[in-house]
């Protein structure tokens, strides 16, 4: 079956949308970048949490993490992920690759503060970090103000396929794979003549109605 040429615009449903909440997208895409170094920890704690759960209660949990200052003095936090206030899912073994990070938090923070090529170093990350697949890490490097990754998960590729780039969700279950969708979703960014980082935070927008990270 031939592949769907790359569409140059979004559709029409999503123009105006997308114009509207383009200024805030932008200032949240700055406020990734002025995260400052101190706070990388807790944004990568926020990425381990965020896979099959609420990004909210991800947050609310990272607030928490913060204010017990578990990265200096550590912590049960199993009781902490699973209070039905704010519910994470998989909580014993989340809980389990935060503690990890807090013990090698000096290796992976030499992988994030490294200069080379964004997609070299998110590739490396993802191999280096306890939980972290390349859309964890894509999504980890974003927060702290890397641009230009594909963030992939099912709810994107949904609107991959509105847009006219598939006529089926794509799979993305191999590395192979999944940089051949985020390769198109940047092309399709750059024929259209859109920012991907902008498009991400706003299909994210469009399915939640709140821009987060």
């Amino acid at each position: 079956m031939p592949r769907k040429p790359i569409p140059d615009a979004l559709p029409a449903d999503l123009v105006a949308p997308f114009n509207e909440r383009r200024p805030q997208i932008r200032r949240r895409l700055q406020e990734f970048a002025d995260v400052p170094r101190e706070q990388w920890f807790y944004e990568l704690c926020y990425c381990l949490l965020t896979p099959q759960s609420k990004a909210v209660h991800a947050e609310i949990v990272v607030s928490h993490l913060q204010q017990i200052d578990f990265q200096g003095k550590g912590a049960d936090v199993v009781p902490l992920l699973r209070d039905p206030a704010h519910y994470i899912r998989f909580h014993h073994q989340k809980a389990h690759r935060l503690h990890v990070a807090r013990e090698r938090w000096p290796e992976y923070e030499r992988v994030i503060a490294l200069t080379m090529d964004p997609t070299a170093k998110r590739d490396l990350l993802a191999e280096t970090v306890l939980g972290f697949g390349l859309k964890e890490a894509s999504h980890y490097l974003r927060n702290i103000g890397t641009r230009g990754l594909g963030i992939l998960d099912r709810h994107l590729l949904r609107y991959l396929v509105h847009c006219g780039l598939y006529a089926h969700t794509p799979d993305i279950a191999s590395k192979r794979r999944y940089r051949a969708v985020e390769a198109r979703f940047k092309a399709f960014a750059k024929t259209s003549g859109l920012d991907m980082d902008e498009l991400d935070l706003f299909f994210w927008s469009e399915m939640t109605g709140f821009i987060l990270k």
